[in-house]
């Protein structure tokens, strides 16, 4: 995802003299340092001072500049969540409603592993979507990363798109074109439908497969624009399955689920049953076990493939 979204902001920067990146002391690890090899001037490693780097964004984009900042999730909007709201959301020029600031956070979740609990956010949707004027995005891999990296780039406000830091299992193809506000249907389905984001995308294809063969009809959205969300898609899916099941790499309460709970409330309420971290901390893993570690909070196919199977019968 992170190669991805550096090779994505070359290309923009290419085409766009207004476009400038800001990291604290990430530029290496979020792959935009090549970015400053060929812009030294539009480039700003602020260091370890994540308030600040938001502030300057917010700065940067009030003068006419298009600005991504980008550092781990526990920092963003772990430490700024001050200057995200007062300094980018808040503020309205020329009747637009917020900074044309693009937030671009990695190692998001439990599977940074080694990092440990302090620093596996599974907060971050929920505080990012309750603040007005932002639009909120959890790609589920590389391919749509680099397209949403695009969109980012030309459509005007504050966006906060969420990466893992793994190497993620590839779902779209590397011409895809998605678009925030309108979900993916990945799979056709009549008895349940599994609405996914970021790495847990994957695993629900899985589950649908394991399912499939044991007369079980499963569609899967790809619910990766979290707010806005699609409420119209949800609708259609809750009136069509009558059960939805969703998955996510971060706290049930607030995420994806509660959102998708929220839409289909209003709109043709059916059961909704979370899959995610419930309302506790991770700990540590080494790399190889990530998998476990993700395993253990319920998240991966096999979990996935049994709620399901529950919800059904």
């Amino acid at each position: 995802m992170r190669t991805e979204y550096g090779r994505a902001l070359l290309e923009i920067g290419r085409d766009n003299d207004d476009v400038v990146v800001l990291g604290a002391d990430t530029t290496d690890s979020l792959k935009t340092a090549g970015f400053g090899r060929e812009f030294p001037d539009r480039l700003f490693n602020v260091g370890i001072a994540e308030g600040n780097m938001v502030s300057m964004a917010a700065g940067l984009a009030y003068s006419g500049k298009i600005p991504f900042a980008s550092t781990y999730a526990i920092f963003l909007p772990g430490r700024a969540v001050d200057q995200i709201r007062n300094n980018v959301a808040y503020p309205t020029r020329d009747d637009r409603r917020g900074l044309n600031v693009k937030l671009v956070a990695s190692h998001g979740g439990l599977s940074v592993g080694a990092d440990g609990g302090s620093h596996q956010q599974l907060e971050d949707i929920a505080i990012m979507r309750a603040i007005p004027n932002f639009t909120v995005l959890v790609p589920a891999d590389s391919a749509s990363v680099y397209s949403l990296t695009h969109t980012m780039a030309k459509v005007y406000g504050p966006f906060y798109m969420r990466m893992a830091r793994s190497k993620t299992t590839m779902v779209y193809d590397d011409n895809c074109d998605i678009l925030p506000g309108k979900a993916t249907i990945l799979r056709d389905g009549s008895d349940c439908t599994i609405a996914a984001c970021g790495i847990t995308v994957a695993m629900a294809l899985e589950a649908a497969s394991t399912l499939h063969k044991e007369g079980i009809s499963c569609q899967v959205l790809d619910v990766f624009s979290i707010k806005p969300i699609d409420d119209i898609t949800l609708e259609q899916a809750a009136r069509h399955t009558g059960r939805i099941l969703t998955c996510e790499e971060h706290n049930t309460i607030g995420g994806m689920g509660s959102a998708v709970a929220e839409s289909v409330s209003s709109s043709y309420p059916v059961i909704v049953r979370r899959v995610g971290v419930n309302d506790t901390f991770g700990e540590s893993a080494r790399d190889a076990q990530v998998p476990e570690l993700l395993a253990q909070h319920g998240l991966s196919s096999i979990n996935i493939t049994k709620q399901v199977r529950e919800l059904v019968r």
